[in-house]
Order: structure tokens, then sequence, then C-alpha cells
């Protein structure tokens, strides 16, 4: 007689992802990775370069200069042989630049939450999340083991109720500064003040904010008047504004000094690569030289603003570099993003579970780069693809 249940099919264990990957497909959920040439002559409205930076001759010259120094690799994670003299460097240039005591890069922003959310929260604790927070702060929240909270998006009274209430002694609070998706910021100040009147720590995703927004791109939190204060922990990333790759926390050198101690994805991973490290921090003394630059990105994502409101389109504003186009369902939004891709502008195509059901939507973001001729040719594509919304 067989042990096998007659409902398994013991040859294909993974048969269901077959069905799986079909029901997407109907839902227009299906994703697929498009190789990219290193000379598309598309305008790009997709990727996170927010200041242009990426082929900068003083970035890629630095990614060269600190490979050939320090070799392709890390060689080994941080606590080992990973932490070079270059990732030091790095690491005191970026708290000076946010206005904090200390940094502590990690190999990607995503790390980055995961290591300061998992090192701060555990059981007996309460992580109090903004409703609309990046996978990344939810994945490391849920990590924690600390008892969750969603508020609604912004909603500071919401907040401070779940804090009030609460039965736990240390509480985090944990949001976005300007909000990947929608490109709003957080009303970080009111949430600071409900944090320290009960005894929470505010912990603040810098991600989109960090080269961008405040003065000389210093951060919504510099902006905010909260750089440096205690109860305020600062995550940001290297692959944005700082045309990189890797990630960061910043606050007190005791906080980066607990993170070398208990924060795992930091512990076990291997550091980040030299050529990383090299071009974020040649990209950050192009911002601290030319603190226009942040003001520059600001000021084009307004005029894409501007301009899809004078087209009806409904569009969020925005913060920093990042808005979207709202256009419903999959269907629609994946359309329009092909539309644009025919006629030369890349734009993102956010659909669930990225943002919730009936919200798919074109997510735009600028660049201080984009000239006025990308502009008017932005202007015709969007004139057009406003004439064919319903």
């Amino acid at each position: 007689m067989s042990t096998v249940d007659d409902h398994r099919s013991p040859r294909d264990p993974l048969s269901w992802l077959a069905e799986r990957a079909e029901h997407r497909r109907a839902a227009g959920l299906r994703r697929r990775l498009v190789p990219r040439p290193a000379d598309s002559p598309l305008i790009d409205l997709a990727g996170n370069d927010y200041l242009g930076l990426t082929r900068h001759p003083e970035v890629t010259a630095a990614a060269i200069a600190a490979i050939r120094e320090w070799g392709a690799g890390s060689t080994g994670s941080r606590l080992v042989t990973g932490t070079t003299e270059l990732h030091a460097e790095l690491e005191a240039e970026l708290a000076g630049h946010a206005g904090t005591e200390s940094a502590l890069v990690f190999s990607s922003g995503y790390l980055a939450n995961l290591g300061v959310l998992t090192a701060l929260a555990g059981r007996g604790d309460l992580i109090v999340s903004d409703s609309l927070n990046h996978a990344s702060l939810i994945d490391a929240a849920r990590l924690s083991r600390a008892r969750i909270a969603i508020t609604p998006h912004s909603d500071v009274d919401a907040v401070a109720a779940e804090l009030a209430n609460r039965s736990e002694e240390r509480a985090l609070v944990v949001v976005e500064s300007l909000f990947s998706v929608d490109g709003d910021t957080a009303p970080l100040r009111a949430l600071h003040t409900a944090c320290r009147a009960h005894g929470a720590v505010l912990v603040v995703d810098e991600a989109h904010g960090f080269g961008v927004a405040g003065p000389g791109g210093r951060g919504a939190v510099f902006e905010a008047g909260l750089a440096g204060e205690p109860d305020v922990v600062v995550a940001a990333t290297l692959s944005k504004a700082l045309a990189s790759q890797g990630g960061a926390v910043l606050g007190s050198a005791e906080l980066t000094a607990h993170l070398v101690d208990a924060a795992r994805s930091m512990i076990f991973d291997t550091g980040l690569a030299p050529a990383s490290a090299g071009a974020a921090l040649a990209a950050l003394r192009l911002i601290r030289r030319d603190p226009g630059l942040p003001e520059l990105v600001r000021k084009r994502s307004w005029e894409l603003y501007e301009l899809a409101l004078e087209l009806g389109l409904p569009a969020t504003a925005p913060s920093g570099a990042v808005l979207s186009v709202v256009l419903g369902e999959p269907a629609a939004a994946v359309a329009a993003a092909a539309y644009c891709l025919e006629r030369g502008v890349r734009v993102g195509c956010f659909r669930p579970p990225s943002v919730p059901d009936g919200l798919s939507r074109l997510r735009m973001t600028s660049r201080a780069d984009l000239s006025d001729m990308e502009v008017d040719h932005i202007r015709a594509v969007l004139s057009e693809l406003a004439k064919k919304q319903p």
C-alpha cells in the first residue's frame, strides 16, 4: 500500500508554480526582466538616478580607482576583512552630511532596514508602521518578531494612540521620509513629538530623501530639524541620489556600535564592494560641492507634476523626485507604460502587490540632468497618452 498522498505528485512538487503564474498573467500581474543596453536612447523616468550622477566622470573614475586600490570585492564580512579605510571614510562623510554623529554602511538599503529594525526591536516590543511603508521595512518588522501595529498613512493621531495604549515598554515608529510610490513627505516633526511624548524611537527611511530633500540634499530629517536627535534613527541608500549601491544607518555612535554587535544583515553579509563605496563617496562630494543639484531635481519633478495636471492626468504631488499617475487597473497601467516606451520614454509601472488593488499607476522619477529638449518630448508623449485615457 502506497504511503504517498494521492493528491501529491512525487515527481513534480513544484507543479503549482505554473498555475500560479497563469493566475498572475490573467490578472495582469506577470512580471519579466528586460535587460537594457548600455547605450539606450530612451529618456529614463523609471530609474532612481535622481541627480544624474551614475555616469558622471568623477563617480566612475572613483569606482575604478577603488577597484585598482582595493580589488573587485571587499573579501569578507565587515567584522572580518570587509571593512576598508575607504568604508570608514565614506561613513564619516555620510554622517557629516546628514548631521549625525555616526554612520554604518551595509551592502544594500534593504539590508540596512533589516539590520536596524531587527537590532532595535524583538519579542515584547512594539513597531508602529505606516501603511505605505516599503517592503524592506515590512519584512524587517516581521523578522524582528515584535508586535506590529499598522497605522493609516501619515496619521499622527493614530500613531500617538498606538503608543499611548501599548503594554510594551519599548516602541519604534517606522516611516519613510519621502514615500517611494506617491512621493509625499511624512509629517516627521509631528511624529517625533508623538514619539518623544510616549518614549518611542522614530526610525526614518531616507532612501528617497537623502541627496534630494533638505538644504543641499542633507535629507528630510535634517530639514525637519531632527538630525542628531538621540531618539531619531535614519536609514539611507547609496543607490539613488548617490548613484551607487549599498545602504547606511545614521545616528549616534552608541547606535552604530550596537548594530555592529547585533545587526545580523551586517555581521553575516560580505561588506560593500570597494567600487560601490568609492562611487558613493565621489557622488556625495559632488553634491556637497554643488548643493543646487537637489533643488534642480525637485524643480524638474514639479514641472512633470504640473504638466500631468494640465493634461488631466491624476498625478500625485512630489516632495522629491517621485510622482505617480494613477490609472486604476493593472491592464491600463501596463498599456500606458508600453505606449510611453514605444515613444521613447521609459516609466515605471506599479501594480499590486506594490500598490493596493485599483491603484495601479505609472511611477515617474525626475532627474537633475533632464534637458529642456527631453522635457519637451516627455510633454508630447504624455499629451498623446492623456488623449487615450477614458
